[in-house]
């Protein structure tokens, strides 16, 4: 039925309105991944472009050709100044680098945005997937609303916007609970509109093939439609929200969602690359160890440049990350515009560094990145190629440094810790790669250092004191006693074990952090450069082969991890071992406990600590468990989202019990009759308005449904008693009769009329009628 040209303004203005509701907030689960004003310009833009386009193309009836091609231009013409701004002449004309980077960004954007750090702002044109979904989804939803048979799978739209958004999103999405529960209110609200509204169109095409029928009565019709409408989606709603709710008490989602980006290919695999630590004595080698390695303006005094840092050792190595474990100092990520420090506690600096002497991957930083930018002929390789570990705090350019590279950062610098400092120090909380193959001479020299230290803090200055005294530096030299490189199981052992420790900050450093664990702090190693001396403010500072270094950093209950260096004082090595710190001297094997006194130190921390152990799980029992869980999770999904519909069949099958169970047998009847027609409903047969049983069964056609009207009247309407024997024969036709009208229709077409909603509540529209023209 047209409607005339009032109501058709009327309906275009609602239906717009209610699907820029579901598309606003759709879009708002993109705010996270951006976090930028250009894209609430973006959005709010292509919101308004694309739905001028929809409503031109419902107004002037457009074919869906000229609507893409419409389309296309305003992604062309409009896409520049909004997804790539810095690309844009004049910030409003587009430009043929601004298009190019158009397009590329709709072809590859998509799993840049997995790739790097969040949020991305304008960064590398990555805005284009944003402005490209909520464009097409503007178009296509509106168009479908205004101009589809079925206007509610306008819904869809906003619903796929949603969903991107929440998938591209970061792990940790505290408005994502009310964010949801919003956009299904929204969508639930433009659901009972449609559905009001083509009820209402079909109130009125019948009313105009119903002589006799006012105003009035059409008008309350429409009103008690709406109404019920509006209470079926609050009703729908409510379970709904309750049915998630409830899920959520039993069964508290973990604390990080799953996204896109933890199962996309790790663009850099630190594991592929040789450790950094490795190649610690090739800075030291003749020729290397004078030689500049780079220059660094704005290093303050005592400041530390960081190549890599390591956390997982397997006997052999210390290197970055770990395939085994899930530890996050192995996922590198692109850092589009900055990093956000503001809760580290330290000195805020910025290095101007220009590369010399120095070669590879590893870039060279110091402290928490907050910002780099890169300069010279190789500066927009090494941008494209540069990842970050927020975590560890180790960058990489793919590309690699050599001579002339440079850059600009800027970054959060903590100080070192204080040896006054390292006995109020408590174990932290985070989570390191359990070490392996850790030697056992490493806990019988550990316990005759710290045996008379009672708190973690204190047994890890014990610890760092053991190695200052008996810690001997050599680099292996042609003037210097032997020393072997290497940091494996066998050379920490050896270092332990021979009658003078005699090393370099690579065993040292090593052994430093597999104690640290022991006691209980987690621990990982550091790879750098330590410069003897940083030039006046204005200068730069020469970092020379010489000035490679490696100390530890130790994860601390308040302050977080806290650089500790754990290298003896250089001084000079004696031949033999002394005679007179024999005291002091590690014991060569482990002192067992006496069984007469109990130990004093209740509450020491043991020294194999949970991180070197870790109980061994069946790993069938570990994947059966994990599959129980997927289980679990995907089955109250699925019940969330079919709790509506479960709702639906639940309130006809109660119906269905209260008239089969009614008082009398004339009732359970009379009952019988109601099912049989709400069923005729629910399968759409439109009875004519006011009909006798005899007219509805004619609808249906057959001699059985035109036997049992025949029965329910004369249960109705005759005088004598009914049987119960008639109401039982009665009910076993309904149900044979209901089971007819599913035969020759697909599979759909009987699950939609289960879950329909036109007999729910009672009424069709011939009731409504019928009930009216009986009004006085």
């Amino acid at each position: 039925m047209r409607r005339p040209r009032r109501q058709r303004a009327a309906f275009v203005v609602v239906a717009t309105a209610t699907f820029w509701v579901g598309l606003a907030i759709a879009v708002t689960a993109f705010w996270p991944i951006y976090e930028h004003p250009q894209f609430i310009i973006m959005a709010v833009g292509t919101i308004v472009l694309g739905s001028a386009i929809a409503l031109l193309g419902a107004v002037f009836r457009w074919p869906s050709p000229v609507v893409l091609l419409l389309t296309l231009i305003v992604f062309a013409v409009f896409g520049v100044p909004f997804a790539v701004p810095e690309l844009a002449l004049y910030g409003v004309l587009p430009t043929l680098d601004g298009l190019l980077e158009l397009v590329t960004g709709a072809a590859l954007g998509w799993k840049q945005l997995l790739t790097i750090t969040l949020p991305v702002g304008t960064y590398q044109g990555l805005l284009v997937p944003a402005f490209l979904l909520i464009l097409v989804a503007t178009v296509g939803g509106l168009s479908t609303a205004l101009r589809a048979r079925f206007g509610e799978l306008s819904a869809l739209f906003p619903s796929a916007v949603l969903l991107v958004g929440l998938l591209f999103g970061p792990k940790e999405l505290p408005f994502a609970m009310p964010l949801v529960l919003g956009f299904l209110v929204a969508v639930l609200g433009t659901l009972a509109w449609w559905r009001w509204q083509r009820r209402r169109d079909a109130i009125r095409a019948l009313a105009a093939t119903t002589p006799g029928t006012g105003a009035a009565p059409l008008e309350t019709a429409e009103r008690s439609g709406g109404i019920r409408a509006v209470a079926s989606a609050v009703v729908i709603l409510a379970i709904a929200v309750g049915t998630g709710s409830a899920a959520v008490s039993l069964a508290p989602p973990s604390r990080e969602r799953v996204v896109l980006r933890d199962t996309v290919e790790r663009p850099f695999d630190p594991q592929e690359y040789a450790s950094p630590l490795s190649a610690f004595r090739r800075y030291l080698q003749p020729g290397t160890a004078d030689a500049a390695m780079l220059t660094a303006s704005g290093l303050p005094e005592g400041g530390r440049l960081r190549i890599a840092t390591l956390d997982t050792y397997n006997g052999v190595v210390f290197s970055v990350g770990s395939e085994q474990t899930s530890s996050e100092s192995g996922s590198f990520t692109r850092v589009p515009t900055s990093i956000d420090q503001s809760a580290i506690d330290g000195e805020h600096v910025t290095l101007d560094i220009v590369i010399t002497g120095y070669k590879g991957i590893w870039v060279p930083t110091a402290g928490k990145l907050q910002t780099i930018d890169f300069v010279g002929a190789d500066a927009s390789g090494l941008k494209n190629s540069f990842f970050y570990n927020d975590v560890s705090g180790t960058a990489v350019a793919l590309d690699g440094l050599g001579e002339g590279s440079g850059y600009e950062l800027d970054a959060v610098v903590t100080p070192m810790v204080a040896d006054s400092q390292l006995a109020s120090l408590a174990p932290g909380t985070a989570t390191v790669p359990v070490a392996s193959a850790v030697p056992d001479d490493l806990a019988v020299t550990l316990d005759g250092w710290v045996r008379d230290a009672t708190t973690p803090g204190e047994r890890l200055r014990a610890m760092l004191a053991g190695i200052a005294t008996e810690g001997y530096i050599s680099h292996g030299g042609a003037d210097e006693p032997p020393s072997r490189s290497g940091h494996g199981a066998d050379r920490i052992a050896q270092l332990l074990t021979d009658p003078i420790m005699i090393g370099d900050q690579e065993q040292y450093a090593v052994t430093a952090a597999l104690m640290a664990r022991a006691i209980g702090f987690p621990s990982r190693v550091v790879v750098g450069f330590v410069p003897d001396s940083v030039s006046s403010a204005g200068d730069a500072t020469v970092v020379r082969g010489s000035d490679a270094s490696a100390w530890i950093e130790v994860n601390t209950l308040r302050q977080g991890w806290v650089a500790v260096d754990p290298t003896p004082p250089v001084r000079e090595i004696p031949l033999a071992e002394p005679e007179e710190p024999a005291q002091v001297a590690r014991p060569q094997t482990p002192v067992p406990p006496r069984a007469t006194e109990p130990d004093g130190n209740t509450d020491q921390i043991p020294l194999d600590s949970s991180q070197e152990e870790d109980p061994v799980e069946d790993p069938f029992l570990a994947i059966l468990l994990a599959a129980l869980v997927g289980l679990g999770v995907t089955l109250l999904v699925i019940a969330v989202l079919l709790s509506p519909f479960i709702a639906i069949v639940a309130a006809k099958l109660r119906r269905r019990h209260l008239r089969q169970r009614a008082s009398s047998p004339a009732q359970r009847i009379s009952g019988g009759w109601r099912e049989f027609e709400d069923a005729i409903i629910d399968y759409g047969y439109t009875p004519p308005a006011s009909p006798t049983r005899s007219e509805v069964a004619e609808t249906v056609g057959g001699i059985q449904p035109l036997v049992l009207a025949s029965v329910a009247d004369r249960a109705t309407f005759a005088p004598e008693q009914v049987r119960e024997e008639e109401a039982i024969q009665v009910w076993t036709a309904v149900r044979e009769l209901g089971a007819g009208l599913g035969e020759g229709r697909t599979r759909w077409q009987r699950l939609k009329a289960l879950v329909s909603l036109r007999s729910l509540g009672g009424y069709s529209v011939k009731e409504l009628f019928a009930r009216e023209r009986r009004l006085p």
